[in-house]
């Protein structure tokens, strides 16, 4: 796909030691062409001129994109440094287009294809020429420069799928390059104690933004899920959320608890969404993740919670509470969308260890006896709701906290 591109500013030749820089005025430009050092402004000729020097040429490659520069033929000529990186910008720009279509393509979701667009065009610019054709030495390099300088494994071995699907898709190599993976960290999810759950629900004071965490917390929803939720897709008869398209691009059901549905019942007759359930600054698009998580960092600080976490602890914090109360591993994973069990059963491995189910006789309990009021915050939000999710998602035997139900 060729695209027009169009030329903002031009660099022509104008003495031995110096270059002339037309700018048509453009703030970010104005603000960019004074980082160059030793350029100097022309009012006459209404033109910025620069020294024709490799340090100043590095400086104004380094700010400036290739794609708004127009070189002059004699420059081009002269210049190894400057067709090198015209070269480079066009040629990246090119392939990112075309890397993005065939990803497209294939069903790749928005985010990853931003990841493996951004970590293809790192990974092209650490390339020593344009037109080199990419080799194992190239990728290990990389690879290797990228532990040196503390990239988790998990980014690194993200780096090497999107250079594989590259090479593969893109450039249609012909044989495919052996690349080394560095071996998976094993790390324990951020968890919040149920204490520390509660005192960030009650650290939120505006309606919106604490609604928007008891869902997150109850139902166990990624940030992207929550920030795109409709009213429509709140199953009050049963109990349920449909979340669609949610982790790995999959429609699934979760929880909807008795204290989150109050809290949406109270946000509606309030704020009154119209398409999407938490709108953002206008009607037609959603709540940002970004404003979530910032609502979450805010909340974590006013509730004096010293660990280091995003809202996603509060999805780890769901699966992990769920666990240390006698849930079954495979109903979480459910829950989760998490199609691995053995991914789901290696992220809460240790606490599943830590905190073993125990069993209590079947019907010890009667389920209608029990006093909510008595039970911590996770109780009150999850006790009342089992047995329909239970019966509704398809597990006919669960456990609660120890007690043996069967959905009837």
């Amino acid at each position: 796909m060729n695209n027009k591109i169009q030329v903002v500013i031009m660099l022509t030749k104008g003495s031995v030691d110096s270059l002339h820089v037309q700018i048509p005025y453009n703030t970010v430009h104005i603000q960019r062409i004074r980082q160059v050092t030793g350029r100097r402004w022309e009012t006459d000729a209404k033109r910025w001129i620069i020294p024709y020097s490799d340090a100043s040429l590095q400086e104004f490659t380094k700010h400036f994109d290739a794609l708004d520069v127009e070189i002059s033929p004699e420059l081009w000529v002269e210049s190894d440094l400057l067709r090198s990186w015209k070269l480079r910008g066009e040629q990246t720009q090119w392939k990112r287009d075309l890397l993005q279509q065939v990803l497209k393509l294939r069903g790749y979701s928005r985010k990853t294809i931003k990841a493996y667009c951004n970590q293809i065009e790192r990974f092209v610019a650490s390339l020593p020429q344009i037109d080199t054709e990419i080799r194992a030495s190239h990728v290990h390099t990389y690879c290797l420069n990228l532990l040196e300088r503390g990239i988790s494994h998990s980014s690194v071995n993200q780096t090497i799928s999107a250079i594989r699907f590259y090479c593969k898709h893109v450039l249609l190599h012909p044989t495919e390059i052996q690349y080394v993976r560095p071996k998976k960290q094993v790390k324990l999810p951020n968890v919040l104690s149920e204490k520390e759950v509660t005192q960030l629900l009650k650290a939120v004071t505006n309606l919106k933004h604490k609604t928007i965490l008891y869902l997150t917390y109850s139902a166990g929803l990624c940030v992207g899920e929550v920030v795109r939720l409709r009213y429509s897709d709140l199953d009050i008869e049963r109990q349920t959320i449909i979340v669609k398209q949610g982790k790995g691009q999959k429609d699934r059901r979760t929880l909807l608890s008795n204290l989150a549905w109050n809290m949406v019942q109270k946000y509606i007759a309030e704020y009154r969404p119209d398409r999407w359930l938490f709108p953002g600054k206008t009607s037609d698009r959603h709540l940002t993740e970004r404003s979530v998580q910032k609502v979450f960092e805010e909340a974590r600080q006013r509730a004096g919670i010293v660990k280091k976490c995003s809202i996603h602890a509060l999805r780890h914090s769901f699966a992990t509470h769920l666990l240390e109360n006698g849930t079954d591993l495979r109903y979480i994973q459910e829950l989760l969308g998490h199609t691995s069990a053995q991914k789901n059963a290696a992220i809460y491995a240790c606490e599943h260890e830590k905190y073993p189910a125990y069993s209590k006789p079947a019907g010890s309990y009667g389920y209608g006896r029990l006093n909510v009021s008595n039970f911590s915050l996770f109780h009150q939000i999850f006790l009342r709701i089992y047995l329909p999710i239970g019966y509704h998602i398809r597990s006919s035997y669960i456990t609660l906290n120890g007690w043996h139900l069967r959905s009837t």
